[in-house]
């Protein structure tokens, strides 16, 4: 048997298919076009593209277990709602039922999409084996997934996890969501972006300038760290402060919930070490239990791209 996972986003819908070993047969993708209509246009896009899965993969509609979807915004689990999201035309929207009309029999379950990249991790990636786990996204936004028991924790809700919406900097910068100094200002790519131009903007003289061809809006993830690989003292700058508000956000999270593994995801972490050496050193300087063992361990995430969809493929597994 094998497993239907969608990966739901307003730029992209991915679907893909994913064995009962956790590996995924095949996958593909089409823009979400969430202009060109509502609720019920989205829905046909996600069908079209579930369909394509299925039919370019060679599995059967017969062979498909059930069909999971990670969507972003506040989630009903138990009744496949999205309850409300702010780039997507949904608002109470039964998702599952809608979908389900094109899949008659098939079980859909519906997930917030930060959720099941972090049960991607923790049943297939780099908190596999363990009971509890967190991962943490550092993309656009910064999102966050927890694993307690073996089980999504999303709180009497389903709102929880919402982990870059902790402050870090009171009175800091503002928030998409209306607070200021949350963690996502600072630690999410678009933190970084803002930080590499106030940095640019009080140094002239900086290689960045050079990167991006002397225009600031050119400036993205990779601006400082693409100057710090070559030796520009502004761009080291840029990344040390980077890398510390990501560290004190994960620090938080370990303190707060002492997870055996937190998995840093998101195109972020492609930085590898550059990334996780600095975060771990000053998370286990500065964490409550520096002095116990077994420590929470710091990882990157493991399946990257593909967490969206395998996860929400395996909502139907336990």
């Amino acid at each position: 048997m094998y497993y239907l996972g969608i990966d739901l986003g307003g730029t992209n819908i991915a679907a893909g298919i994913v064995s009962e070993e956790m590996e995924m047969v095949y996958k593909t993708s089409i823009p979400t076009d969430a202009k060109g209509g509502d609720a019920a246009y989205i829905v046909d896009r996600m069908a079209e593209v579930a369909k394509k899965a299925i039919k370019e993969s060679g599995v059967g509609v017969e062979e498909i277990k059930s069909i999971g979807i990670g969507s972003p915004g506040s989630i009903d689990t138990e009744n496949g709602r999205v309850v409300y999201t702010n780039n997507l035309p949904f608002l109470d929207t039964p998702l599952a039922d809608m979908l389900g009309k094109y899949f008659p029999g098939k079980k859909i379950y519906v997930e917030n999409d930060a959720n099941v990249a972090a049960w991607a991790e923790a049943k297939c990636g780099a908190a596999k084996g363990t009971e509890h786990s967190v991962t943490v996204t550092l993309g656009t936004g910064v999102g966050g997934g927890m694993i307690i028991h073996n089980k999504l924790f999303s709180g009497f809700n389903n709102a929880g996890g919402e982990l870059g919406h902790t402050v870090i900097k009171e009175g800091g910068r503002l928030c998409t969501c209306g607070r200021r100094g949350c963690w996502e200002a600072y630690a999410s790519v678009s933190g970084l972006i803002a930080t590499t131009k106030e940095h640019m903007e009080k140094n002239k003289d900086s290689l960045m300038w050079e990167i991006v061809g002397g225009n600031i809006d050119k400036v993205n993830g990779l601006t400082s760290f693409d100057a710090m690989r070559k030796g520009d003292e502004e761009g080291q700058k840029v990344v040390d402060e980077y890398l510390h508000s990501v560290a004190t956000g994960v620090t938080n999270i370990v303190n707060i919930l002492q997870p055996e593994v937190l998995c840093i995801g998101g195109g972020i972490s492609k930085e590898g070490d550059y990334l996780l050496k600095p975060v771990c050193k000053y998370v286990y300087e500065e964490m409550y239990a520096r002095n116990s063992n077994p420590k929470t361990v710091v990882k990157i995430a493991e399946r990257a791209n593909d967490a969206g969809i395998i996860g929400a493929a395996l909502l139907g597994t336990d």
